[in-house]
This record gives C-alpha cells, structure tokens and sequence, in this order.
C-alpha cells in the first residue's frame, strides 16, 4: 500500500529503461547536428536547454525579466565581437516583450494594475512613440527598415521599460538590486577596459579594431578604451554616469559594506571614463554634481560644491598639470573648443543642417542619419552629413517639432523627480540615491550634447529604468516610513 506514496529522485528515475535510451536517443541526435552544424549551430543547441529553464523561471517571476533586460544591456554587444554572426541585435526587444507576455499571463485573472499605464511617464513615453510611428509618413524619409531599427532605441525600449518598472520594480528592494547590478557590471567594464589598456585588447576586439574600430578608437597611437561596450563614446558617457553615482552615494550611507562597494563603483566609473579618451563625458559628473547640489537646498554645501567644480575647471583650462598622460591631455581639449579642430568640424555640420532643415520641421525621417543612413540610404544627404550628438541627430530625423517635444519630455522628467527628491521624499537615505541617479541622468543628458549616448546601450536602459524609479519615489519612501512603523511597535 505504501509503494504507491513512494517518491523517486531524478538519480533513480535514470533505473528506468525508457528514460536511459531516451537520454541516448538525444544525445546522439544532438551530437548529429552539432558534428555537422558547426560551433553556431552547436552554441544554438546547448542553448535549447538553458532557454526552457529560462522560460519556465521568468513566466514565474517575470521581474527576473527586468533583470536580464539590465545585464543584457551591458554585455550583448561586446559578445558580439566573439560570436559573430549569432543575431543578438534584437535581444533587448525580445527580453522586453517576453517579459510582457509573462506579466500578462502571471496576472491573467487578477488583471493588471492599470495605474502602470496611465502614469504621466508612461502617457509621454507613448505620446513620444505615436510621434515616431508618424514619422512613417514622413516625405523625406527614404527607407521603412532603417526607421524599425532606429526607432527602437529612440521610443520603442522607453515605452516597453517603463510600465514595466511599474508593474515589476515598485519596491525599495528592487531599486537597491538595480544599483547593486549597475555597480558591479560598470566596475567589470572598468576592469575590462583596464586590460585592454594596460596587458592588449584581446583576439575578438584586436579583430573589431582591424575591421572597423582602429579609425575611431587609434588615435595618435592611443587606445581609446571600449571594454565591453559598443565604443569608447558610450563605455566614457556610462563610466562617468555610474562614476557620478557611485560616488553621491558613498556620501548617502551608512551601512561600511555599501560605503565600500559605491565607492569602488564611484572611482572605478570616473577613471573608466578618463581611459575612455571621450572628451565629452567629463561633462557628466559636472553636470551631476551641480543637480546634487541643488538638491541639498544648503547654501553652505552649494558654495562648497560650486568651488570644488571651480577648481576642476581651472585644473583642466589653465594648468598643465599631468599633460603627460594620454587620457589626462585628451580630456583638457574639452575645455579650450578653439584648439578642438572636431569641435570645429560639428559646428560646421550643425550649420549645414541648419540650411537643410529651415524648410523640413519634421525632419528627414527616422533612420536617415548616422550608422543606419549609411547602411539602408547611403545615397541620402543626411547619411553624409555627421551628427556626432543625441539631440542633433533628433533635430535632423524628426525635426525642431520632434526635438521641442523631446526636450519637453526630458525636463518634465527632470523637474519633477527634482521635485519627489526635495519636496516629497522624508528617508534620508533614499532622497540620496534617488538624487545620485537623477544628477546620472542629467549628466548623460549633458553629454548627449556632443556625443549620441542617451540611446545606446546600456545608457538607455539605465536611464528608463531610472526614471520609473523617480517617478514612484513617493511609493518607494512610504514603504520604508511603514518598515520603520512597524519595528517600532
């Protein structure tokens, strides 16, 4: 009576018969195809496995989702440079919309909470991609497929993050994990970027760099560190970012175990960013600090802080200190614009644009520009003529109209997180961190001047996800009020 009750642990289901040639069955199909398939096919076929284990986790948590969003953002396109070939370029899209699909069906019957959707955030963010769906029809634009790939990081990942921090990252441990992930991974991409620099790039980005990044990345016979980023643009716009961030928190804590890891994360993200060679990024933890500052609403620490800035600017404008590192008299160009001959050079192309684009408030359409003018209309006159700037490449697909409502958006966002952080938020240590990811944001905003970084990965994903958390501070900080409560009693 009792056998039937008897339960089998997976080493003793291997006994049956069945299960031993089933297992062999596979084996040897897999060891078919991996034989003739090659490393692709075989990559593919181990992944099998992993994908239905993945699948079966985030249909039951679908937050892991969000997470593999974030780490994904870092680390796809410089696994790229060792796979080529393997099609990861929509895998941001893919987690985003998979995650939606099991939030779904994880709350078929209990519905969704609808205030995830009709948030102001989330009501621009769907007003910003109407505005690119209607750049379809746009006259002057000259290619649909060149809009679809363009498009997704100008709207599309904005729209699908958002809601989603509503619905799956509305709690104090959410947003503790996500500095936690952005720390770790910026203090590897340093790590990385140190090696690249110090010990040689290795076989898959010595390749990149023959191919295509030498041109950009090889200047005067100086390595402009990427580590595992797409360029040394973005790895010096992120690093400052998660620099800026590090550090504002490091000020913010008391627990010695996080003082330790923000400011690992703090140093490690500002010398990622000297390495990076990108001059326009220092402009991120300057610009960072300033909103830090106006966020304290203390005189003294303003004064403090204005001064400190000061003397960087003076250290970098008139002396001559460190001039004989690389990096160091990299970055003291971005502040004398007239020796900068590419300074020169963008002025001139703005001028051009100006011309061009009197007569098109609209724009030339989504895509007509950059790396995807050049791949999908080569022959288009925005293709030949260099943005080198978010906010430029904006005012030339989508017009002064695309770019007036982009801006909009971006201060509203801007002004109102300011206003969580000052007015609204009463924990100390949350108001600090709050406020070290907004003065991030505001630095990658600045920087998105002269370098087109607000879309890119992982900046993007990093600033969607920061901006839901701004906008649910309130919640954020009633739910630590109500932990305190209850320790009290």
């Amino acid at each position: 009576m009792l056998k039937k009750f008897k339960r089998y642990s997976g080493s003793m289901k291997l006994n049956d018969p069945v299960m031993i040639i089933g297992l062999l069955v596979i084996a040897v199909i897999a060891s078919y195809i991996i034989g003739n398939g090659g490393l692709r096919t075989a990559l593919l076929v181990g992944a099998i496995p992993v994908a239905i284990f993945y699948l079966n986790r985030i249909f039951t948590k679908p937050n892991i989702g969000l997470y593999t969003t974030l780490i994904a953002s870092f680390l796809v396109i410089g696994i790229t440079r060792y796979i080529p070939g393997i099609p990861l370029g929509l895998t941001i899209d893919g987690l985003l919309v998979l995650t939606f699909i099991a939030v779904f069906f994880k709350n078929f019957y209990e519905g969704l909470d609808k205030r995830a959707f009709t948030r102001d955030l989330t009501i621009f963010m769907f007003a910003w991609f109407l505005y690119s769906i209607a750049q379809l029809f746009n006259p002057e634009a000259l290619s649909k497929t060149a809009w679809f790939y363009a498009m997704r990081g100008m709207s599309l990942y904005s729209l699908l993050s958002i809601p989603l921090v509503f619905l799956l990252f509305n709690k104090v441990k959410h947003f503790y994990r996500f500095l936690y992930i952005w720390g770790t991974l910026s203090i590897l991409g340093t790590l990385k970027g140190m090696q690249q620099l110090f010990i040689a790039p290795d076989f898959a980005e010595q390749r990149w760099l023959d191919t295509v990044g030498a041109i950009t990345h090889l200047l005067f016979g100086e390595l402009r560190v990427f580590s595992f980023y797409s360029d040394a643009g973005q790895f010096g716009a992120a690093q400052g970012a998660a620099g800026i961030v590090g550090l504002l928190i490091f000020f913010n804590v008391k627990d010695v175990k996080q003082k330790v890891f923000f400011l690992i994360m703090g140093i490690t993200g500002i010398y990622g960013m000297f390495i990076s060679g990108t001059r326009g990024a220092i402009i991120v933890p300057v610009i960072g600090a300033m909103f830090y500052l106006i966020h304290r609403k203390n005189i003294r620490v303003i004064f403090l802080g204005i001064l400190t800035l000061a003397m960087v600017y003076v250290f970098f404008k008139y002396t001559y200190i460190g001039q004989g590192n690389a990096q160091i008299r990299r970055m003291r160009t971005a502040f004398k614009p007239d020796e900068d001959e590419s300074l020169q050079v963008r002025l001139r192309n703005r001028q051009i644009l100006k011309v061009y684009l009197t007569s098109r408030p609209f724009g030339g359409g989504i895509g007509s520009a950059g790396d995807w003018g050049q791949r999908f209309s080569p022959h288009g006159f925005l293709a030949n003529v260099a943005t080198d700037s978010w906010f430029v490449q904006i005012w030339a697909e989508q017009g002064i109209v695309g770019l007036l409502i982009h801006l909009f958006i971006l201060s509203y966002i801007t002004v109102k997180g300011s206003f969580y952080i000052m007015f609204r938020v009463r924990d100390p240590e949350l108001r600090g961190k709050l406020s070290a990811v907004l003065a991030g944001f505001a630095g990658i905003v600045g920087s998105s001047y002269g370098n087109g970084v607000l879309g890119q990965m992982p900046t993007g994903i990093l600033t969607y996800f920061t901006w839901g958390f701004l906008f649910i501070a309130p919640l954020l900080d009633d739910e630590i009020a109500q932990s305190k409560l209850k320790l009290e009693e």
